[in-house]
């Protein structure tokens, strides 16, 4: 495999950044996942953070050297982030669970697998165009589905911004599976949160992700973002990897130079919350909280045998 892969994340005029995003790769596969905590709930990036330690570290567990069956790994990892942000919210006596939106994409085999719950987007691009795109499990969205609305309402609908599918909650997530998708030389995969494709327009998306050097599209896609939401806006954040035998960037990465055991995971920084909404959660508690959930569905799978 060889590939250019790109992630940034930016705060905008949010008070703290509540997006969490990262990939991980070895010789025979790539991960990336990227979580938006939802503000209109306590905790979001509690939730986002979860959900993406919780992805990641079930990608390095699991992929000895491939994922078998993909589909149900993508499926089954989100439902045990909702199940860890849930025991962290046992554990922390919290009135109501941390939420988040999910988007994931696994590459093995020169297929890629996505998955997705809420309005975190994966688009797929070829040959400048967009070949696939995930659909936003939000109230406009279904509206639009049903007919009720155009896409002209969608701007000024006063549901806009609200969605019915997502990972923490009272209710398990539905996740949504793409088939997978065989891979042509020059794609582009990219997954971005609703502060990116809500203030970029499709073209200018597009665009950036048609740049030569991949890290150049996502800063310069991130920067007219951040500068649509200078007032009014959200954070935003986005992962882009460009696919092929033939991309020449410095920054290219080709899996057949890497040692067999050997796994990069790069985790996008962000600036910690001012203390006024910060829970007091460590990582070693997070990785507790994902290790009693892999306990308990040990003990399961050994009682249905």
């Amino acid at each position: 495999m060889k590939f250019t892969i790109a992630q940034g994340s930016r705060q905008g005029p949010r008070p703290y950044n509540q997006d969490r995003l990262a990939y991980s790769y070895h010789r025979h596969a790539i991960f990336m996942v990227l979580a938006d905590g939802m503000g209109g709930h306590q905790h979001g990036d509690v939730a986002a953070e979860i959900a993406v330690k919780t992805m990641i570290e079930a990608f390095q567990r699991e992929s000895q050297p491939l994922i078998t069956q993909p589909a149900q790994f993508l499926r089954e990892q989100i439902a045990q982030a909702h199940d860890v942000i849930e025991n962290v919210r046992l554990q922390k006596r919290l009135l109501e669970s941390p939420r988040t939106t999910i988007v994931v994409a696994l590459i093995q085999h020169n297929k890629l697998f996505c998955a997705h719950v809420g309005d975190s987007r994966l688009y797929l691009y070829r040959n400048g165009l967009v070949e696939h795109q995930t659909e936003d499990h939000s109230v406009v969205q279904s509206l639009l589905r049903e007919g009720k609305i155009t896409v002209d309402d969608i701007d000024h609908h006063p549901h806009r911004n609200k969605i019915y599918n997502c990972v923490g909650g009272e209710r398990a997530p539905k996740v949504e599976l793409a088939a997978p998708i065989a891979l042509r030389e020059g794609d582009v995969i990219m997954l971005c949160s609703d502060g990116v494709w809500n203030t970029v327009s499709d073209i200018g998306m597009a665009q950036h992700m048609l740049a030569a050097d991949i890290n150049d599209g996502v800063s310069r896609l991130l920067d007219d973002a951040d500068a649509a939401s200078i007032t009014v806006g959200d954070n935003m954040s986005a992962i882009a990897l460009q696919w092929g035998q033939r991309v020449t960037s410095p920054l290219t990465i080709s899996t057949l130079d890497l040692p067999v055991d050997v796994t990069t995971t790069m985790m996008n920084e962000t600036t910690a919350p001012p203390s006024q909404y910060a829970l007091d959660l460590t990582d070693d508690e997070i990785e507790k909280a994902i290790a009693e959930i892999q306990e308990a569905l040990g003990r399961t799978r050994q009682h249905v045998k």
